[in-house]
This record gives structure tokens, C-alpha cells and sequence, in this order.
């Protein structure tokens, strides 16, 4: 069961970089096509260590100022919104402009439940880092009886 569970993960990851690097059905992001909405998709790294255990998110967020940072734990899901401002163009000629500002919205989906009233995050040089105690896995097992209709 957790193994179909770590494939249903790996596929959601896949479709979202599809998606990501491809656009979605209606056009709305497209890399290759250079069509693309206001607004980025913050990188992330998600990792799990220490005891008792717990999840660390890391994101990219430079540019972004603290305040317009939002944080949120929704059952097993983070929620990371904010801003980065657009910069001024006019009188600028480009020769290359990757750095995407706009609004972002970011839901990690962590493998396990934290405990989402001792989360603590930082922001240094950047990086958003969100440390989150997981709860502990409940070892408990038990046998189903089948019954019969007589």
C-alpha cells in the first residue's frame, strides 16, 4: 500500500513539471512557446531528518520581501504565497530576461503530518526555510474480522 501510495506522489511531481515546462491544456504557462501568465513558481527542496522527526522545506524566494511572504500548514500540505515585485522596463533594451516576478502560490505536499502549531520558519539571503515536527506514525495494526450472513 505505501509503495502504490510513493508512485501516486511520483506521478503528481511529474504531471507538475509536465505542466511546468509544457503549460497547461489552455496555453495559460508555456516555456518553449515563451506564452506565459504574470507570476512564478518558487523552486523548492523538501527533506526529512533528525529526532524526533520532522520535514524541511526550503524555497527560493529572493527578491521577495518578508512582508508580502504568506505561510500556511493545510493537513498535509504547505502553502507558500507572495510576491515578487516587477521591475521597471521602460527605457531598458533586454538582451535576456529570465528572473520571473509576480504573485506565486506553492502547495507542498509532505509525506507525512506535522504538527502545524510548533512550525517555525526563517528568512535568510533569500531562502524561506520552513522547519515542521512530524507527528509520530501510529504502529498500530489490527486484524478485520469477516463476517458471514447467517
Amino acid at each position: 500500500m505505501a509503495r502504490e501510495r510513493d508512485l501516486l506522489v511520483n506521478f503528481e511531481r511529474m504531471r507538475r513539471e509536465m505542466d511546468e515546462l509544457f503549460g497547461d491544456v489552455w496555453g495559460q504557462r508555456s516555456v518553449l512557446g515563451r506564452r506565459r501568465q504574470t507570476g512564478f513558481t518558487p523552486r523548492v527542496d523538501v527533506y526529512y531528518c533528525g529526532d524526533p522527526p520532522k520535514a524541511i522545506v526550503k524555497a527560493d524566494l529572493a527578491g521577495v520581501g518578508l512582508e508580502s511572504i504568506g505561510l500556511e500548514v493545510v493537513g498535509r500540505n504547505l502553502l507558500i504565497t507572495g510576491e515578487r515585485p516587477i521591475q521597471e522596463t521602460e527605457g531598458r533594451t533586454y538582451q535576456q530576461l529570465e528572473i520571473e516576478a509576480g504573485q506565486f502560490r506553492r502547495v507542498i505536499e509532505l509525506n507525512a503530518d506535522p504538527v502545524a502549531e510548533d512550525a517555525r520558519a526563517t528568512y535568510e539571503d533569500g531562502i524561506l526555510r520552513v522547519e515542521l515536527p512530524l507527528r509520530p506514525q501510529s504502529a498500530s495494526r489490527r486484524s478485520v474480522p469477516i463476517e458471514t450472513e447467517d
